[in-house]
């Protein structure tokens, strides 16, 4: 059996105790970092260089920071202690690499980041490893850690742990590590009761770990992601996606508002088709008779329902599983699985199947405060039918049972993001061209490479046409880009707010065509230039007319009517902000957009002096703590608050 204790300290005296020199620690991403030992374990380490470490991990969550004095800084203070607990334990290595504050003798290699958050680390650039999901078990194992540590739940009366919201590479680790002729590295368990339990797969007997850590309560709040809002273009880009899903298929989805407005546009195609149609008509009125969407998709309610078969279980999988989208289940019995595909199966077999079979798949899970505690409320036979697997059973078909694989994943449809894609179909999604690192790879290239690999299946990957740099937008589909994440070789399908371009198996040309297809308006012209000048579209190409509709304003026309009667909200998966906070939000982000530019800045300044007091501007100012400015900088917030609440009202 394991030794026990209850204290963080003890714990990291008790590793300590048994390796001498330099100490190699693994740790999963997300929420199964165990923030009490290791920030116990940091401490005493940090001024200590006779005992150097290392440790191999990934997104290690900060909340936001929230000094300084400025709007958004005001915004967030109240929000974030509300939200992620004024005890949340924030990871001291995490802060310590922002700053570029590591010690000399601490290292902290990660292979994947909070999006954007370290860009300006050194450390943290200087540190990133490379790698797809799928390989990250095994780079670990090269290190040849001393100790793994994971938080785990405990069931009341069980002798058994849950690896809960972390199935993803522990064990792929201890595999490898074994593959390799490595000795067995310690494993320490740090319970957290507000872990919700996960059975099946994701369960080990106590006896699996060296040591149980059992820290004294309160227990400070899950990391909860805050759902964001979503936007026209997210909008679109999710209802076009939602006509390429074929039911009775598979579906993979990632994090944020294009998965948010994706699943959103799923529930509405099953639970209010005619709605979902109208939608659908008044965004493209070809769409509904498009040959891609009856070839491998459709429009129609889900008779069948979808397996989830995700890297990350999310926010939206709970609204699919919860309006019945997601409900076919799938088993681990290939013989079932067979008899099932070729339709030869028994009665027996539909019993077993509904009994024991799963609808959901995944490695890891991150979500909000909802999220969570839907997944601790469960009815036990739909915590069942949640298999949380190893990261090698989830991104990938094959060193495992593929046959089984396959059958399971039939239809599949991956879906992903991306910041930026090329004419020619390669895709931008971790770094910038400089070599400097926003997220990192994670498993978007697994399920590529998947989706090409399984005979029906497609890769999509989702982008916004424009983004805002400087107060001058620019096209997210470029000629070409400093920086690759998909290569070209693997291109499939790309979707953003003007349509989706098919490219698998397509010449060069017909990917210009297709990519300008779905460029914004202002950026069409310059595109199919660099395609002449590099032979890659003919000299006497004209753009069609109907292309000059890629535009943001007929966008939000055609949408406008739905978003007034309610059926697409601003948050379609519910929201941690409050009312006041949600309209806050919104003038926050026009006014960040307004004042990009110096004339932006200086145009958004003088019309903030003119603009007259609005009748609810004193419970927004009061959120803000503006309601008695105190000196001309405060002043000016105010009246920039108020003129950006004015423009951002809602009818």
């Amino acid at each position: 059996m394991p030794d026990h204790v209850t204290d963080p300290d003890a714990a990291a005296a008790w590793l300590l105790a048994r390796v001498e020199g330099p100490l190699r620690i693994g740790a999963p991403l997300a929420l199964g970092k165990p923030h009490r030992l290791l920030n116990a374990l940091y401490a005493r380490i940090e001024r200590d260089p006779s005992r150097p470490l290392q440790l191999y991990t990934a997104l290690s969550l900060d909340p936001p920071h929230t000094g300084g004095n400025d709007l958004q800084a005001r915004f967030l203070r109240p929000f974030v202690e509300r939200h992620f607990g004024a005890d949340c334990p924030r990871l001291a290595y995490a802060q310590a690499v922002a700053r570029d504050a590591l010690p000399a003798h601490v290292q902290v290699e990660e292979f994947y980041m909070q999006s954007g958050a370290l860009l300006g680390s050194s450390q943290a650039q200087r540190a990133y490893t490379s790698l797809n999901y799928t390989q990250a078990a095994d780079a670990v194992a090269q290190r040849a850690p001393h100790a793994i540590v994971q938080k785990v739940a405990a069931c009341e009366g069980s002798a058994w742990l849950s690896l809960s919201c972390n199935n993803d590479i522990t064990q792929d680790t201890l595999d490898a590590i074994a593959a390799r002729g490595l000795p067995r590295p310690l494993l320490i368990a740090e319970i957290d009761p507000e872990l919700p339990w996960l059975g099946g797969t994701a369960t080990v007997d106590a006896a699996f770990f060296d040591l149980v850590l059992t820290p004294p309560g309160p227990y400070p709040k899950l990391f909860g992601l805050p759902r964001q809002p979503v936007s026209d273009a997210d909008y679109a880009i999710g209802l076009y996606a939602s006509a390429l899903v074929r039911d009775g298929g598979t579906l993979q989805i990632g994090i944020g508002a294009l998965a948010d407005a994706l699943s959103h546009a799923l529930v509405l195609r099953h639970t209010d088709n005619v709605r979902y149609r109208q939608i659908l008509r008044a965004l493209d009125p070809t769409l509904e008779d498009h040959a891609l969407v009856r070839e491998i998709g459709g429009l129609e309610p889900f008779a069948t329902g979808l397996f989830g078969c995700s890297e990350m279980l999310n926010e939206g999988f709970r609204k699919l599983v919860q309006s019945g989208v997601i409900r076919r289940k799938v088993h681990d019995d290939l013989g079932l699985m067979q008899r099932l595909a070729n339709g030869s199966a028994y009665t027996a077999d539909h019993a077993r199947l509904a009994e024991e079979g799963q609808y959901l798949h995944g490695a890891f899970y991150l979500g909000s405060p909802a999220f969570y505690d839907w997944l601790r409320h469960l009815p036990e036979d739909e915590r069942r039918a949640i298999g949380m697997r190893r990261i090698s059973e989830i991104n990938q078909i094959y060193g495992g049972d593929e046959t089984l694989q396959r059958l399971q994943r039939r239809q599949a449809r991956f879906f992903n993001s991306c910041m930026m894609a090329t004419a020619l179909g390669a895709a931008v999604s971790d770094a910038l061209e400089d070599g400097r690192v926003v997220s990192g790879v994670g498993g978007q290239h697994d399920f590529v490479a998947m989706a090409h690999a399984l005979p029906d299946a497609r890769s999509i990957l989702m982008f916004r046409a424009l983004r805002e740099g400087a107060g001058n937008p620019r096209s997210n589909i470029r000629w070409n880009y400093g920086h690759t994440t998909i290569p070209r070789h693997l291109r499939d399908l790309f979707i953003d707010e003007y349509g989706i371009a098919d490219l698998r198996g397509m010449t060069d040309e017909d990917c210009v065509i297709a990519m300008a297809g779905i460029t914004d308006a202002a950026f069409q012209a310059p595109l199919l230039e660099q395609a002449k000048a590099a032979k890659k579209l003919e000299r006497g190409f004209s753009a069609p007319a109907h292309w000059q509709r890629n535009r943001a304003d007929v966008l939000a026309a055609a949408l406008a009517p739905f978003r007034r009667d309610g059926s697409l909200p601003d948050y379609p998966l519910g929201s941690d902000f409050t009312p006041v906070e949600q309209d806050l939000l919104r003038a926050l982000t026009w006014l960040k957009a307004s004042t990009g530019s110096v004339g932006g800045k200086l145009r958004t300044v003088f019309a903030a002096l003119l603009q007259r007091a609005g009748d609810n501007d004193a419970m927004y100012l009061q959120r803000m703590e503006l309601e008695r400015p105190a000196g001309f900088s405060e002043w000016l917030d105010a009246r920039l608050l108020r003129l950006a609440l004015a423009r951002t009202a809602r009818a």
